[in-house]
This record gives C-alpha cells, sequence and structure tokens, in this order.
C-alpha cells in the first residue's frame, strides 16, 4: 500500500485544497483531486526519501495544545502591550539547544514559536542544534527556554518517530 500511496498525509491534503479551489462538490472535481493526490504523491516520492513517520494521536494532541497557546497567548500579549509600560519589558534572545533531529520535526518546532504571540524564531545555527528565538517578555530566560522545550519539543519528539 505504501508504493501505491507513498504520502498519505499529502495525498489527503492535495484532495482537499482541490476541492476547495474547485468550489464545487461535484464527482467531476472530487475525481481530479483524488487523481492529483494519488499521481503527485507518487512522482515526488523519490524527492523525499527519508520521510519521517508520524504518530497520529500525539499529532492531533499537540495540534490542540498549539491552537490553545495561541488563543492563550494573544490575550497576554494584548495586555502586555495595553498594561505593562514599556520600561518595565523584558525582551530577550533564547538560545534553545535542539534535542530533535528532524529537519521535519524541528521546523514544526520553529513555526510552532513563531504562531506564538509574543515570540519569534529567528534563525537556526549553521550546526543545527540551536534554535535562536526572540521573546517580546521573557524576565527568566533560562525559564522560559526549559517551558519551551517542556511544552512543545518534547511533545514533537513523541510525534516525528
Amino acid at each position: 500500500m505504501s508504493r501505491l500511496i507513498p504520502h498519505p498525509g499529502l495525498s489527503v491534503l492535495l484532495v482537499i485544497v482541490w476541492m476547495a479551489l474547485a468550489g464545487e462538490a461535484s464527482f467531476g472535481a472530487l475525481f481530479l483531486g483524488l487523481l492529483a493526490g494519488l499521481v503527485v504523491p507518487l512522482f515526488t516520492a523519490p524527492w523525499w526519501p527519508g520521510r519521517p513517520r508520524l504518530r497520529f494521536l500525539p499529532g492531533l494532541s499537540y495540534a490542540l495544545l498549539v491552537i490553545g497557546d495561541i488563543i492563550i497567548a494573544n490575550f497576554e500579549v494584548a495586555a502586555i502591550i495595553l498594561f505593562k509600560p514599556a520600561r518595565e519589558l523584558k525582551p530577550a534572545w533564547l538560545t534553545i539547544p535542539l534535542d530533535l533531529a528532524s529537519p521535519e520535526a524541528i521546523t514544526v518546532f520553529a513555526g510552532t514559536i513563531s504562531l506564538t504571540p509574543g515570540t519569534v524564531s529567528a534563525d537556526i545555527s549553521a550546526c543545527g542544534k540551536y534554535l535562536l528565538v526572540h521573546a517580546l517578555h521573557a524576565p527568566d530566560p533560562a525559564a522560559e527556554v526549559a517551558k519551551v522545550k517542556a511544552r512543545y519539543e518534547a511533545r514533537l519528539g513523541r510525534i516525528f518517530l
């Protein structure tokens, strides 16, 4: 089955995007979406030799956690901007040592940090072992690094096998 559908996630995503772009729920649109969802991954599979395996339920749990964190962080950043005097802000550059090895996992980790208001992933070290992150307000940078590693990186390690 993996030879026929080498990348099932990509296949499903292509069908969904095709249906959204078609703007109609017809048999023809679904057929072309399924065709694209089967053909594109077959032709691109040679360029994805070491793709990681993913665990679905931890991935779903992670997505829900990130969505909740984004909502909460929006309110926290709004409160900082509206009520905290600028002189009391403690912006910081955080250097996060990476335990993740997969480029895909590191990309999701950096993206998660950038999606959460108040932080942005700025760079990855040349050796690939550290992520540079800017935080809007981090009175204790070491605690922020530990929090991010425990909350996001550890979970991603269980998702990307």
